[in-house]
């Protein structure tokens, strides 16, 4: 009794009851007025993703610049935890961690079909040979700038954690060496539940996104009519399987992450091996890397200053940049929690090399495989997207049918989505579920109540955006306007780091 009493007095409500408020009236607002949900995204859109959209790039190059100047500094030589502590987990298990705690599914998603969005833009089409610009785009939007989130801020919290040992698992006390004092104040407040509307409107975005994917796969295989309900329902299996694995805790999640990455080796080994596009795959492949690498930073820099090019870095480019940052509550925490004992270098290039490699070599196999087939005849994914009237998902069933055995390909791709959201949403309902306190040690775990609590929180959004039937644009705009106030605190939080980690190596210097 007395330990249930101390953790009820441990519970923080502003970041608990706030957001949980946020959310009700957000689903309430979808639900029961989509068209004026729509129009009032729209318009706050037009003015963040248009007007401001020069933000959202800025803080991406500078981001990655600052990786790579954190990792080959000083800085880069401390270690997460006591000096000469060796790793908590192995390299492998805490890489495949890494990698699936984070947009996973998406990747798997994405990786399929989004030169096909690319093959028509006339932006791409400006830029040469759309076969290899189709290709080079889906490299560049989900590789160095994107994974570089990721790995500064988990190397900000593993130092917060295991460093000075914080007891505030929270996004404010990672500013504390800026903030001070009005870390605990109403600053300290706001910056916490921005922190997780963030989360969850990453979350919804999604899940919102690659679910009715999982949806499609499954009424392909038992035969059964599609529907917002069977996507729904999906949601709630998936629901399911996660809120069960966190309540294993880091052992689950180990586990869970482990069978993931083995799923994901045999899906890319099936296409490159028996899909007949291996050489082209690998050649495209090649030259899709070399252009990107060639063009980064007028690629990082292009804003569409004259709007030209009908609103294509606002569509995708910032698009992505935000999408990634309102990930960077969760994802960022939970790889910092789990990096004790690597040093800040090995935490930035270790999440590149897991990370973005694992990114790239999917992108390269799985959505060249299409292309591959519409270069050399075999089949148009570009004319049946059309052709099913602008319908990605139904597309992305049609290339597959195009391996042989598909069905095989199918069971196994369906487990996978299964098993990469159950990862990426146990390791978020953790983190959250760790927000949710006031003082957390490191070794310690939420209560099951607070796990389920936040399991199902953040399973609600995304089965509104879902009900309400939003469109690709309004789940864009969801975390493009979640993501202009987070990018001031990951400067907050990135400044606070560099001040505090000088700080720290001038003290082991001194010993």
């Amino acid at each position: 009794m007395e330990n249930k009493e101390v953790k009820q007095r441990k519970i923080d409500p502003f970041t608990t009851i706030v957001p949980f408020a946020c959310i009700l009236a957000l689903c309430a607002y979808f639900v029961l007025m989509p068209e004026n949900s729509t129009n009032a995204l729209s318009v706050i859109r037009g003015f963040l993703g248009d007007k401001m959209g020069s933000y959202y790039l800025i803080i991406g190059l500078g981001v990655f610049l600052l990786s790579l100047w954190l990792a080959f500094s000083k800085i880069g030589q401390i270690t997460i935890g006591k000096p000469g502590e060796k790793p908590k987990y192995g390299f492998w298990s805490w890489g495949a961690m890494n990698f699936t705690c984070g947009l996973a599914s998406d990747i798997l998603f994405y990786s399929f079909c989004e030169w096909i969005y690319y093959y028509e833009e006339p932006h791409v089409i400006g830029m040469g040979d759309i076969n290899e610009w189709s290709a080079t785009f889906p490299l560049y939007h989900w590789s160095l700038i994107p994974w570089s989130f990721y790995a500064v801020l988990a190397a900000c919290f593993g130092f917060m954690l295991h460093v000075r040992g914080c007891h505030k698992q929270k996004y404010s006390e990672a500013c504390r060496p800026l903030l001070g004092k009005h870390t605990d104040g109403p600053l300290g407040k706001i910056i916490d539940v921005l922190a997780v509307v963030a989360l969850i409107a990453g979350t919804a975005t999604t899940f919102s996104i690659a679910t009715p994917l999982l949806s499609l796969v499954l009424t392909n295989l038992f035969g059964i009519a599609g529907s917002k309900y069977v996507t729904i329902g999906i949601l709630v299996v998936v629901c399911a399987i996660y809120t069960t694995s966190v309540m294993n805790g880091l052992k689950g999640i180990n586990m869970l992450s482990k069978i993931c990455m083995c799923l994901f080796g045999f899906l890319l080994a099936y296409v490159f091996l028996l899909g007949g596009e291996a050489r082209f795959s690998f050649e495209s492949g090649v030259t899709s890397l070399g252009s990107m690498f060639q063009n980064f930073i007028g690629l990082s820099t292009w804003t569409d200053a004259t709007r030209t090019e009908a609103g294509f870095a606002q569509n995708w480019t910032i698009f992505y940049w935000a999408y990634w940052m309102v990930w960077c509550v969760a994802a960022p925490f939970f790889m910092g929690s789990i990096s004790r004992g690597r040093t800040v270098k090995q935490v930035i290039m270790g999440s590149y090399l897991f990370g973005t490699a694992s990114t790239i070599i999917s992108f390269i196999i799985l959505g060249n495989y299409g292309l591959g087939m519409k270069v050399h005849g075999k089949f148009d994914a570009v004319a049946q997207y059309h052709a099913n009237g602008d319908d990605l998902y139904q597309t992305i069933i049609d290339i597959i049918h195009q391996l042989p055995l598909s069905t095989v390909f199918l069971v196994v791709l369906a487990v996978a989505m299964l098993a990469f959201y159950a990862t990426s949403f146990d390791s978020i309902t953790m983190v959250a579920s760790n927000y949710s306190y006031k003082n957390m040690e490191n070794d310690e775990d939420a209560s099951p109540k607070m796990k389920l609590f936040w399991a199902i929180l953040l399973i609600m959004l995304p089965i509104a955006l879902i009900f309400s039937e939003g469109t690709m644009n309004n789940l864009q705009t969801v975390s493009i306007i979640a993501a202009f106030p987070i990018g001031i605190v990951i400067i907050l939080i990135i400044a606070s780091f560099i001040k505090d980690a000088k700080r720290y190596a001038s003290e082991i210097d001194k010993k």
